[in-house]
């Protein structure tokens, strides 16, 4: 697509030199010839944001006493049956920090089912959200009616804050895409999940997240590294902040979120598009909101914009809770008129067959082709 004046100063980031800074020392980022020629091979990506319902946050996801690789395997199952190919999962620093060999041991499992279901993973190495203070071993049980009540940061702050432990976060980020840097079941590293909701600590993230960029890009991985702007960020309007500018100038693909309304999404698409490199849209669905499956989706597949949308099996971060929840639980039998987030109840039931239908025609439909289901006459 031809740059207007419009988008000039997205293409003026993307067009930067970053050899004078802490990339220099790492691999290249990608050429737009190289990404788009990459993204060629493979098919429209379509999947979720992946927790297994037993799991509260990532650290009992991937604790080695609360790992379930046989609930993982049902639960990708399900999402294998309707034609999704992708799931985006987060990792954790202090994983990594208590047992390297044996988190590399459980990733190493959990892409195995993955692989089996012919499922790849956007792994998530760092994240800025919610709670700031994370700690291993037994986790908070989910707060009665509240929407991901107890998701934890990636470093919390106490690592933000201590320059001393950049060093243990460097180690990390190379330990872990280091090990899984040439494994074909890996679509890409996500390096830096929202890192611009950091408020408190922006500064520090902003210094960071460049060499966050360049550790991952020193163990020259085969799969591309990418951040996704947040929805709310200043770059939809031309002028994007310092963070989201090392976000897009770093990224060899282009990564966003949005949750808005279909036309606000595919305005937003359009306007990164014009960065010449493969698009993903990272966080997508929230029926409420205007966000759903039969708006955005179709756009998504029509344009070749990887969706992943929010959410896969209803569980304990009970995300099917919409946002109005942190100020009014939803408790006592209260339900939301729609789900938030969320596909598939704890036993495998969709939460709306029309949704699945429409993932699984799409799945299946060649590039570029929009094949939706005829819906079935209401009773």
């Amino acid at each position: 697509m031809r740059s207007s004046s419009r988008w000039a100063p997205l293409c003026a980031i993307a067009a930067c030199s970053l050899l004078s800074g802490p990339a220099s020392l790492a691999r290249q980022i990608w050429t737009p010839t190289q990404v788009n020629d990459w993204y060629a091979q493979r098919p429209w990506m379509v999947g979720a944001n992946y927790i297994p319902a037993s799991a509260i946050n990532q650290l009992e996801m991937w604790q080695a006493e609360t790992f379930d690789p046989a609930r993982i395997d049902r639960e990708l199952g399900w999402a294998e049956a309707i034609g999704m190919n992708t799931m985006r999962v987060f990792l954790h620093d202090l994983l990594w920090q208590q047992d390297a060999a044996g988190f590399r041991n459980r990733i190493d499992q959990f892409l195995a089912v993955s692989a089996k279901h012919h499922i790849r993973v956007l792994f998530v190495l760092l994240d800025s959200c919610w709670e700031a203070e994370p700690k291993l071993g037994p986790q908070n049980p989910p707060i009665p009616g509240v929407h991901n009540s107890r998701w934890v940061q990636s470093p919390g702050v106490a690592a933000l804050k201590d320059r001393a432990q950049e060093a243990r976060l460097e180690t990390y980020v190379k330990g872990v895409v280091g090990a899984f840097a040439k494994d074909a079941r890996i679509v890409g590293w996500d390096v830096w999940n929202e890192p611009s909701n950091s408020k408190e600590y922006l500064e520090r993230v902003h210094e960071l997240l460049p060499k966050v960029f360049a550790w991952a890009r020193s163990a020259n991985p085969t799969q591309p590294l990418t951040s996704g702007v947040f929805q709310e960020g200043t770059w939809d309007s031309g002028r994007p902040t310092p963070v989201e500018e090392v976000q897009l100038a770093e990224s060899d693909v282009i990564s966003f979120h949005d949750y808005h309304w279909p036309e606000v999404f595919e305005r937003r698409a359009m306007r990164l598009s014009a960065l010449g490199r493969p698009l993903w849209c990272t966080e997508y669905l929230a029926r409420g909101a205007g966000s759903t499956f039969d708006e955005s989706l179709p756009i998504g597949k029509r344009l070749r914009v990887a969706m992943i949308n929010w959410g896969l099996v209803d569980g304990k971060t009970q995300t099917r809770l919409p946002w109005d929840s942190w100020t009014i639980p939803y408790i006592n039998g209260r339900e939301p008129v729609v789900w938030h987030h969320e596909l598939f109840h704890a036993d495998g039931t969709p939460y709306r067959q029309a949704e699945v239908d429409l993932i699984r025609a799409l799945a299946s439909a060649p590039d570029g082709v929009v094949t939706v289901p005829a819906k079935a006459p209401s009773k």
